[in-house]
């Protein structure tokens, strides 16, 4: 068993290895808050001052009191003990209003603070790697980064007050002290050490109970989101498997709860035995001060110096030790913020000498023996592969699932960079094109587009919103999506707000829904479009429609479509089938149909399917 001095000295050794995070954090609130930093500051020292002068004060208050009595009550002395009393009152009015003002200077400290760490978080995760959402410690960092912003920053706002007040008050009450019996401070410093060791040990015990059940906690917010969102509501109420989420989050929240339970059991029996220690130390003392005054070696004012000096500095040093405590485990917690934030992206921006931007597409793009995995998988996504687009043409790429088509998609927009090769749009390598740069040169429509619940024309500007689109371009870009019978038949045409998540939205279809993404996409002039599955939540009707239009919207753009409908596909100028990463027939719609290949196999299985479809139909 490790001896006293050695548990001390390994939990300091442990403190201060956390020590780095704490400047860090102390840079965050003194870089959004600077003024009511310093006002904080000035606030604290007057607070910290004050107990001292009220237990100074109040010796002299006694000692007044009893020599005026000895005295006979003369009207002097009565007006010297009345001022003292009218200082005192002064004093407690003037520390109740230093406390007012802290409290709401250090509120309006924690909202910016808070406010500015969410920024931090949001800024982190737009900017991370989409490789990043492939793995689950990704999701850890994140959500220990954003259940702790939460409250953390408050807390370390409040232990780093109450640390530098308590600290002013003590030292205060040590030059009080002292000079009537130096053996007390020894013993009050020993005293509140138990309690000290136990809030640090906790802390840290807590900080890895946190750290070793992130997975548990995120998985319980996945039960609760599947148990009350409206995308889960349809099947759960078709399959019956409420009940099944709800017992297995209540699971998985009785283990969490009871290891919380058993923690803080274990904890509140380490504080107590701490708080036994102190006490009898207190004993001691007090009983070493009425032995003093019983023989005449203090006066009456001096033994209630001693007595609210010893009192309040038991209690302002256990609560300073504390407060180094807490300040130790929000420091702990603070260090997943830094880490969140430390994370760095795979996907590297050129150097501003080597950086290169196309201003179009005015010969090809090119897919130059292209290997690519994505993360923690074995299985090559596409292995060797080539591809030449020429600009002004229309491609489809067909295939079945895993084939590869959605990844060409994620490397044309640098969300990846594959293993070796290189893409090049007029020559010149991805790499070497600022990210930013070269996603203006792509539009891009999901196979999943994002349901905004904004009005219509949110939707559609979002698209374009760096070039602060025109209503008529907005709506030029509806008509071309084929969406204009959707918006007429809203409520409040453009201004229409859509989804449910707010009060007088409307919920679209997934076919409505594709659409206002296709005119969002369309929106944006860029050079090269891609479509993934444009047509999928279609109708034969709307899909015949959509199709006589998009060859005039594509004019003097380069087209990619990724679709399973050949009925699409064959509209293209150039159809180019991938199977297992690799491209393995090409030609136009009739070309490859006079291969009687793959391509001419699965168009006569869809036609089949069709056909027997309108049979059943008739």
């Amino acid at each position: 068993m490790k001896s006293y001095p050695n548990l001390i000295a390994t939990k300091l050794k442990m403190w201060m290895a956390q020590l780095p995070y704490l400047p860090r954090a102390l840079g965050l609130v003194w870089r959004v808050a600077r003024p009511w930093t310093i006002a904080w500051a000035v606030l604290l020292i007057v607070q910290g001052l004050l107990p001292a002068a009220t237990v100074y004060l109040t010796k002299l208050v006694v000692d007044g009191v009893v020599r005026t009595l000895k005295a006979g009550g003369s009207w002097p002395d009565i007006r010297a003990v009345l001022i003292l009393v009218a200082a005192l009152a002064g004093i407690m009015l003037l520390m109740e209003v230093a406390g007012g003002a802290i409290g709401w200077i250090r509120t309006v400290q924690a909202e910016l603070l808070q406010d500015h760490i969410t920024n931090l978080i949001h800024t982190k995760s737009v900017a991370a790697d989409l490789a990043f959402y492939e793995f689950p410690d990704y999701y850890d960092h994140l959500h220990r980064a954003r259940s702790e912003a939460s409250y953390r920053p408050v807390a370390l706002l409040e232990n780093l007050g109450s640390l530098f007040q308590n600290s002013i008050t003590l030292i205060a009450m040590g030059a009080i002290l002292i000079p009537l019996g130096p053996w007390l401070s020894v013993a009050l410093v020993i005293s509140t050490l138990p309690a000290f060791l136990v809030v640090v040990r906790y802390a840290l015990v807590e900080y890895h109970w946190r750290q070793r059940t992130t997975s548990d906690e995120r998985r319980t917010r996945y039960y609760d989101w599947l148990l009350t969102t409206a995308e889960t509501a349809a099947e759960l109420r078709l399959f019956g498997l409420g009940r099944h989420f709800q017992s297995a989050y209540q699971s998985l929240r009785r283990r969490l709860r009871n290891e919380r339970l058993q923690l803080a059991r274990r904890q509140s029996l380490a504080e107590l035995g701490a708080g036994v220690l102190a006490l009898l130390l207190t004993g001691a003392a007090l009983t070493w001060m009425v032995w003093q005054a019983m023989r005449g070696l203090v006066t009456l004012g001096d033994l209630a110096l001693i007595y609210a000096a010893f009192n309040q500095g038991q209690r302002l040093m256990r609560s300073l030790l504390e407060n180094v405590g807490q300040l130790y485990a929000n420091t702990l917690f603070l260090g997943n913020l830094f880490e969140f934030l430390a994370l760095k992206p795979l996907i590297a921006e050129p150097s501003p000498d080597k950086a290169r931007t196309p201003h179009g597409l005015y010969e090809q793009v090119s897919f130059k023996h292209i290997c690519f995995r994505y993360p923690e998988s074995e299985r090559r996504a596409l292995d060797d592969f080539n591809l030449t687009i020429p600009a002004g043409q229309i491609v489809a790429l067909v295939g079945p699932n895993g084939a590869g088509k959605s990844t060409l998609i994620k490397l044309l927009c640098r969300f990846y960079d594959p293993e070796s090769g290189k893409i090049e749009v007029d020559g010149t390598d991805l790499r070497e094109i600022p990210t930013r740069n070269l996603r203006r040169l792509v539009t891009v429509l999901f196979q999943q587009p994002v349901h905004y619940n904004v009005s219509v024309s949110e939707n559609i500007e979002y698209g374009d919103l760096e070039n602060e689109p025109k209503f008529d371009e907005i709506r030029t870009a509806v008509e071309a999506a084929g969406a204009e019978e959707i918006v007429e038949r809203l409520p409040d045409g453009y201004r229409s707000l859509l989804g449910r998540w707010f009060a007088g939205g409307t919920e679209l279809s997934v076919g409505e829904w594709q659409r206002i993404a296709l005119a969002r996409a369309f929106l944006r002039k860029a050079p090269i479009i891609i479509l993934d599955e444009p047509t999928s939540a279609l109708d034969p009707w709307a899909e015949a429609d959509w199709l006589r239009r998009f060859r005039t919207l594509a004019a003097g753009r380069t087209a990619i479509i990724i679709t399973h409908r050949f009925s699409t596909a064959m509209h293209a100028d150039v159809i180019h089938v991938l199977e297992q990463g690799h491209i393995v027939e090409s030609g136009n719609h009739y070309q490859l149909l006079e291969r009687n290949g793959r391509y001419a196999e699965s168009w006569a299985t869809q036609m089949e399917a069709a056909e027997s479809l309108n049979t059943v139909g008739a």
